[in-house]
């Protein structure tokens, strides 16, 4: 194995490694001759939709400075399902990533933006599956080994160099990868795509050393369906589930208090790279997006994971600047998804759009134009058992394999704590929605 060696080292070794082909060409403003935007995306891990408070200069940065999808969703709340989404377009039952020990054997956008004359790069976590080495459609790769969650001494991949118990913290040393890669850019004739997957606040969740003592006086979550008294209009999968007990609320909120610590890292590092860009004076050329790869329970409906079609598992933090496309900041409340991020940068790249993407393209929506999504299509395979939604931001309609469906009215029912299934109230809508499924089930099945 080779030896340990001090993160000072590993920082200048890398750089020289990544930038070895670069160093004999003259730095050059970036995009000369190609005006296209430049691409990041930051993808944080198992992030709730209703954190942002604690990121504030995130909050400041990008949501205050762009569109904040008030109603944005992932495709599949499981880590590996959910990114392979994000980088396909497509949902789970075209690329075939089922759970986290799935493996990504179709193309991704990247690979065409790739082609298409940018430079590209990744930071941080790819799939769960993945064991770190470079994939080809990247330029600049710095990632880590297979889902390695810890946040301390971990084992990085740069650009097919091993680099073992690298000691430091991940946050800060993933954000020292990205503002090397956006210097690595600059020297490029050309507009640049990054995916910076974050590992916060995924558990363990382990906070930075300055920021253990922080946030001790949280108030306690307890929205109405926290450690639901009645989940028997659940599905078999959860309504077995015991309430719990006062050690098991103590874990929830212990575990709660991390995540939301861990963020406060990852809020210092968006800053940076932020101002990163602004110093390269590539800020507004940039389309900038910020989404996790799914939402995650802390006690609601007895459940303290992730992998349900509820709003705590599916719902997720996202946001958009560009000030080209966005010159004032809104917040949009039309259905978004997150395989809409694909087509979006095909349509902003000037691409044509493939057909068998599933999402759709955010620019008609941000200009004004015609939306004509009326609903969102969720799935997924956890090991609770296969799941698929129909979610219209009005009605939330779900069928779970061999077990009992649920509907929701979450204008009146937000915490969807009553299951309407066999209301007779709501059968027609029931119906139109579970013929919706149905013509999305037809596409695969």
């Amino acid at each position: 194995m080779p030896k340990k060696i001090t993160r000072r080292d590993f920082l200048r070794l890398s750089s020289l490694t990544l930038g070895s082909s670069l160093l004999a060409s003259c730095r050059a403003p970036f995009g000369i001759g190609d005006d296209r935007p430049n691409f990041l995306v930051i993808l944080t891990d198992d992030q709730r939709y209703d954190t942002m408070q604690y990121m504030p200069k995130t909050q400041e940065l990008i949501f205050d400075q762009g569109v904040t999808f008030s109603y944005g969703y992932v495709s599949s709340p499981l880590c590996g399902p959910s990114r392979a989404s994000i980088l396909t377009g497509t949902h789970v039952h075209k690329h075939n990533v089922r759970d986290n020990k799935g493996e990504l054997n179709v193309g991704t956008f990247v690979e065409d933006l790739q082609d298409n004359g940018y430079y590209t790069g990744l930071v941080g976590k790819y799939l769960n599956k993945w064991k770190g080495e470079m994939r080809p459609e990247y330029d600049y790769w710095a990632s880590l080994f297979k889902d390695d969650s810890r946040y301390n001494d971990l084992d990085y991949n740069v650009n097919g160099e091993w680099h073992w118990q690298v000691p430091g913290y991940i946050t800060d040393i993933t954000r020292d990868f990205v503002l090397d890669f956006v210097d690595e850019a600059s020297s490029q004739l050309k507009p640049f795509f990054l995916l910076f997957g974050m590992t916060a606040p995924h558990g363990p969740a382990i906070p930075a050393t300055e920021d253990e003592t922080l946030h001790t006086d949280l108030p306690p979550h307890r929205p109405p369906n926290f450690n639901e008294a009645d989940i028997s209009d659940k599905p078999d999968s959860i309504n077995w589930r015991p309430l719990f007990d006062e050690a098991g609320i103590a874990n929830i909120e212990d575990f709660r208090r991390r995540q939301i610590l861990s963020l406060l890292s990852a809020d210092r590092a968006i800053e940076a790279i932020v101002q990163k860009l602004e110093e390269k004076g590539e800020l507004d050329n940039t389309v900038l997006i910020f989404l996790s790869d799914n939402g995650k329970h802390w006690g609601e409906h007895r459940l303290e994971s992730k992998g349900t079609a509820y709003e705590e598992s599916v719902r997720v933090p996202f946001a958009l600047r560009y000030p080209p496309l966005v010159p004032e900041a809104y917040t949009e409340n039309r259905l978004v998804n997150s395989v809409d991020i694909a087509p979006t940068f095909y349509d902003l790249a000037g691409i044509p759009i493939p057909e068998h993407l599933d999402g759709e393209s955010l620019v008609p929506l941000l200009v004004g134009g015609k939306w004509l999504r009326e609903e969102i299509f969720i799935e997924c395979w956890p090991s609770r058992g296969h799941w698929e939604a129909i979610h219209s931001g009005k009605y939330k309609y779900i069928e779970t394999d061999d077990n009992r469906s649920e509907f929701y009215y979450l204008e009146e029912d937000p915490y969807e704590l009553e299951n309407q299934i066999d209301n007779p109230d709501y059968a027609e809508v029931i119906t139109e929605m579970k013929a919706t499924l149905d013509e999305r089930r037809g596409d695969y099945s």
